[in-house]
């Protein structure tokens, strides 16, 4: 890409923007915002992203942390998609045109950590926002923070996604059961604390390339699946003019 070049979730339909490429397809949007850094935001945008490559989907990521964590991936890697453009979060809308012009069936907003400006505005025209937390009271703290963005962005459909999680134990459960009490909604797949994540960046590549059998491409195409169909839903509900919490259960 050039540039100019459930669950239950309460939807605020108007930001679910009319986003077809010159195909017609629907381009779905999803940003990834997280308060703490480390919290893999930027390895779940290009996981979700190269699941959606495999999927036989355009796919796109556009990279606006400043430490361009996303970009330097591409370096790595020998496949030309999914295309990852880094762009100022001022230029966001130019950046999505390109993307819409390219024909992106699935475009990821990777946004900075401790920048609520800036993540508001990916969130404001996203379709859905996840936000990657780790079983951590510091990580599960910032969600106070997080809410409050979410409402300067006109309150997007959003999922929390636990992250890195203990493969044993209780951590994620506790986690989840955490933040449902603050009033999020939790994705139903929680992406465990796997070595195919970090061996996969290191050589530009998406868990589901590095290791398709492996468990953490599992979690993540689990997550792919489910994200896509929830954009759908929520995008029908929108074109029905549809308001109320709406399950997500496939």
């Amino acid at each position: 890409m050039t540039e100019p070049n459930q669950l239950t979730v309460y939807a605020n339909t108007s930001s679910l923007s009319d986003f077809y490429n010159p195909i017609g397809v629907y381009m779905q949007t999803i940003a990834v915002i997280a308060q703490k850094g480390g919290a893999g935001k930027t390895t779940l945008a290009l996981g979700l992203a190269v699941a959606a490559m495999q999927d036989k989907k355009t796919a796109a990521v556009i990279d606006t942390d400043p430490q361009a964590t996303a970009t330097n991936w591409t370096d790595r890697r020998d496949a030309e998609t999914p295309w990852v453009v880094a762009s100022p979060v001022a230029r966001i809308k130019q950046a999505i045109a390109a993307a819409l012009s390219q024909g992106v069936e699935l475009l990821l907003i990777d946004t900075p950590p401790h920048a609520s400006q800036e993540a508001a505005e990916a969130a404001r025209v996203a379709d859905l926002v996840l936000i990657p937390v780790r079983p951590h009271l510091f990580d599960i703290e910032t969600l106070k923070t997080v809410r409050d963005l979410l409402k300067l962005a006109g309150e997007p459909p959003s999922l929390v996604v636990i992250n890195q999680a203990p493969v044993q134990g209780s951590a994620a459960q506790q986690t989840a059961a955490a933040i449902r009490n603050m009033g999020f909604t939790v994705a139903p797949t929680v992406l465990h604390q796997r070595a195919a994540h970090m061996h996969a960046t290191n050589v530009g590549q998406g868990p589901t390339e590095f290791d398709p059998s492996g468990k953490a491409a599992a979690e993540v195409i689990q997550l792919y699946k489910f994200t896509r169909k929830l954009i759908d839903k929520l995008k029908k509900e929108a074109n029905h003019g549809q308001t109320e919490p709406t399950s997500a259960r496939a």
